[in-house]
């Protein structure tokens, strides 16, 4: 999109007198675009689109509660029985800008993002060499989330009492328990 500064530019510069091949040159943009700029006086062109086909909202109202919430049997009402020609994907476009049929809940709740209200522990594999042998040794990190405040180990195996004794040491490390906990890959 070019800056509404940048369009009265090119129609100033083109009413004293500078040539469109050059406006285009010199802003590297299209002649066409350079002429339709000209052509609309410098103005930004009405972003606006008007519906070519126009369906009463009540009518899908009542389409909607009649083929309980089909939206395809709709489609086939629509164009069948009212005679209006109209596809698909429009159809379903409307009918989410009415907002009908749509439900209200929400898949998740909303945590506020507060350093140092939640922590996060992960365990991940890794090969290491230890003495010239490839080892897989787990990585044990615990991080408070939204904080740089993180704490790792590896551990040859790891097992439920092993992550008791890693939260114990990490935690009397920082000395701070965060509220939540969450558990990853363990």
């Amino acid at each position: 999109m070019i800056e509404p500064d940048t369009r009265r530019a090119i129609y100033k510069l083109h009413q004293n007198g500078m040539a469109i091949r050059e406006l285009s040159r010199r802003l590297k943009l299209h002649r066409k675009t350079v002429k339709r700029i000209i052509k609309l006086k410098g103005e930004m062109p009405s972003g606006k689109r008007s519906d070519a086909i126009v369906v009463d909202p009540e009518v899908l109202q009542e389409l909607y509660k009649e083929c309980k919430g089909y939206k395809q049997r709709m489609h086939e009402k629509l164009t069948e029985e009212k005679k209006v020609e109209i596809k698909y994907s429009t159809l379903t476009r409307k009918v989410r800008e009415l907002g009908i049929g749509e439900t209200r809940d929400s898949r998740c709740d909303k945590v506020p993002d507060e350093p140092g209200a939640e922590m996060q522990h992960d365990t991940s594999p890794y090969t290491v060499e230890l003495g010239g042998v490839p080892t897989l040794v787990i990585a044990s990190l615990i991080y408070l989330r939204y904080s740089k405040r993180r704490y790792l180990k590896f551990y040859r195996r790891f097992n439920r009492f092993v992550m008791k004794c890693f939260f114990h040491s990490a935690l009397t490390f920082w000395g701070y328990v965060a509220k939540t906990c969450i558990i990853d890959n363990t």
